[in-house]
């Protein structure tokens, strides 16, 4: 379907968030039901519903930090903001946690700043203030429970356009009587879907660790998700699970998942800020230490001398790399900042090693005998050689440099699937970036969403 503007019938924006809390509900689940209300009363959707993975470092986050924007045209806009707002408040769990906030926003052309506060969600903490002082200047409705901390969420999810890369997941959802009971999926059906369809789904399955990635383990409504580069594919695969329970549904979202949209700023040492990411060109300054549980500390130094311990965690698999780092290699990590404690200071949490000119290594070994071959012992300082064998003795000869093999090469280095994040870019993604695109998709998958109802 084409879009075509009609003024008597505007785009409404609604962004909302931090519905959900570690024990229950589910942010997307909420999108999935007022998705259906808006079907329903003919709202047209000029998008996909966005689902937006802000700042993964937040301390505050209940699971993966997802924020959601619906953007229809509608006529009855007053209509639709009643009940989207009723369903925040009866959807989310707030006497559990959560502090939910929903925002709307009307028109086509997104303002620059709301487009700048996303892209700053992204990386770096922002506060309640900052997104009411932007609602109210731009005449936007709003609301929010508790400490109103989705307003934040909310407000990026509106400004974050994925006019360049972006990926699809298709989200399926359980009905009530089977929330808490374990997900059953044919695991041959996800290894075969996997691999028929590479490199157009993503984090099915880690064969390394012999372990499912579509399905969560908690007691929340979704029983899986299916990550690949348009929506087709990732309903199709879902079709080819053919699972035995019976679900509320699907719907499919367009996403900054996988893209390491939270890894695009330089972080600069001397201005790091606790809970920001991004990415940093530095070299090692300390031997890697293996610390207890297998995870590997190091310091790290950037090019105007500044310096801070950096941190590989065992589940990541990238511990046996990063313990073969040495003083002098130019490295650039992709990374978090943990906030600095009593004990500690900020250190960083590493996402990606990707390294750039190892330095060489020489081993010092005493001379050969010039008699028999064999390697000689030293008699001490300045006193010369002699070979235990024959007995020759050698007092000019000195030791020599031999050039060690370092074991390790250079180039990009990822955890294993299990332990990425909703960002983390895959391997095979690097090359596959989607280029610029419209303001809004021309049109719309025809089976992007689907209920039971």
């Amino acid at each position: 379907m084409s879009i075509i503007k009609d003024e008597s019938c505007d785009i409404l924006h609604i962004g909302f968030d931090d519905t959900d809390s570690t024990l229950s509900r589910c942010t997307t689940q909420l999108a999935f039901k007022i998705t259906d209300y808006l079907l329903k009363i003919n709202a047209k959707f000029i998008d996909y519903p966005l689902l937006i993975r802000l700042n993964p470092n937040v301390p505050w986050k209940t699971r993966g930090n997802g924020a959601v924007c619906l953007r229809v045209r509608a006529k009855s806009h007053d209509k639709i903001i009643g009940y989207v707002k009723q369903s925040i408040e009866e959807g989310s769990n707030i006497g559990s946690g959560a502090n939910p906030a929903v925002v709307f926003f009307k028109g086509e052309e997104i303002p620059d700043i709301i487009k700048e506060f996303s892209r700053v969600a992204m990386f770096d903490i922002l506060s309640r203030k900052q997104a009411e002082k932007i609602a109210k200047e731009h005449l936007m409705e709003y609301l929010a429970f508790g400490d109103g901390r989705g307003l934040v969420g909310s407000l990026a999810a509106i400004g974050c356009l994925l006019h360049k890369d972006h990926t699809f997941e298709a989200i399926a959802y359980r009905k009530p009587e089977y929330c808490g009971t374990d997900r059953v999926v044919d695991i041959l059906k996800v290894i075969e879907y996997s691999k028929n369809t590479f490199p157009n789904t993503f984090n099915n399955y880690d064969q390394n660790y012999r372990r499912v990635l579509i399905t969560p383990h908690g007691p929340d409504p979704v029983f899986c998700g299916i990550r690949g580069e348009n929506p087709e594919v990732v309903v199709s695969s879902l079709e080819r699970l053919e699972l035995e329970e019976k679900l509320d549904g699907y719907m499919v979202f367009r996403s900054n998942q996988g893209t390491n949209m939270h890894l695009q700023n330089e972080l600069k040492l001397s201005q790091i800020k606790a809970y920001a990411a991004g990415y940093i060109h530095c070299k090692i300054s300390t031997k890697p230490y293996i610390m207890q549980g297998g995870h590997v500390l190091f310091e790290i130094e950037d090019f105007n001398g500044v310096t801070c311990p950096a941190v590989v965690y065992e589940p990541t698999g990238l511990t046996t790399i990063a313990s073969k780092l040495v003083r002098g290699d130019i490295i650039e990590i992709g990374c978090g900042v943990r906030k600095a404690t009593s004990k500690h200071p900020k250190i960083l949490n590493i996402e990606y090693l990707y390294i750039l000119e190892l330095v060489q290594i020489f081993d010092t070994l005493n001379p050969l005998c010039k008699a028999c071959g064999k390697r000689m012992k030293s008699e001490g300082r300045n006193k010369g050689f002699q070979c235990d064998r024959c007995k020759y003795k050698d007092r000019i000869n000195k030791k020599i440099c031999v050039l060690q093999n370092r074991n390790i090469k250079t180039g990009l280095y990822l955890p294993t699937p299990k332990s990425h994040r909703h960002l983390t870019k895959p391997i095979h993604r690097y090359g596959m970036e989607k280029s610029p695109v419209g303001l809004y998709p021309e049109s719309l998958f025809a089976r992007w969403f689907y209920s039971s109802k």
